[in-house]
């Protein structure tokens, strides 16, 4: 039982201290293998030291390593989200400019309503007098005389001669109002 508990514990180190014991051979084995198993403990300890800072290294590593995943998909995400904000708020201006466009349409057709209801009943005068149309001067008809106010004026031979005179025709006798065509001479007399 002794035995075994030497050689679970101090077996690797007395063999080891042995070995070298052996191979340098000291003046003062005793005091070479104690010292030399005193520092196999420090060595010991800076290993198992070294050992405990590796894996709290590795475990920073992996840790720092999952850490920069979550912000580079973290990042991915916000730019993803600011694509989508960006995407939504292009809509939004669209759809309120399409949305202006339309007010503006519909307030324009309603101003030409109103405007085609007012000018329907603006008299030609009125209309003329805005920006634009052209300035015509004004006309005022008079009254004329008609060829059946002839007779009531009292000169109906005068106008059916100087008219049958210009027209070439001749009027019967009946009729002051009806009018023959006059053959012309080829030889240039005239004759009836």
């Amino acid at each position: 039982m002794e035995s075994l508990y030497l050689q679970k514990y101090l077996g690797k180190c007395l063999t080891q201290g042995l070995a070298e014991m052996a191979r340098i051979r000291p003046v003062d084995p005793i005091e070479y293998l104690a010292l030399w198993i005193y520092k196999y403990k420090e060595n010991v300890a800076m290993e198992q030291q070294k050992q405990k800072e590796m894996a709290a290294l590795e475990r920073e590593r992996a840790l720092a390593l999952l850490e920069q995943e979550m912000m580079e998909r973290l990042k991915a995400e916000e730019l993803l989200f600011q694509q989508q904000q960006l995407e939504l708020q292009l809509e939004l201006e669209m759809q309120e400019k399409e949305r202006q466009r339309i007010e503006e349409l519909r307030r324009a057709q309603e101003q030409l309503e109103q405007e085609a209801a007012a000018d329907s009943s603006k008299t030609l005068a009125e209309i003329s007098d805005r920006y634009g149309a052209p300035n015509l001067s004004r006309v005022e008809e008079l009254d004329e005389p008609l060829l059946s106010d002839e007779k009531s004026l009292g000169f109906p031979g005068e106008i059916t001669s100087v008219s049958s005179r210009l027209l070439g025709t001749v009027p019967p006798q009946g009729d002051p109002c009806a009018f023959t065509p006059i053959e012309a001479d080829v030889s240039g007399s005239p004759g009836r």
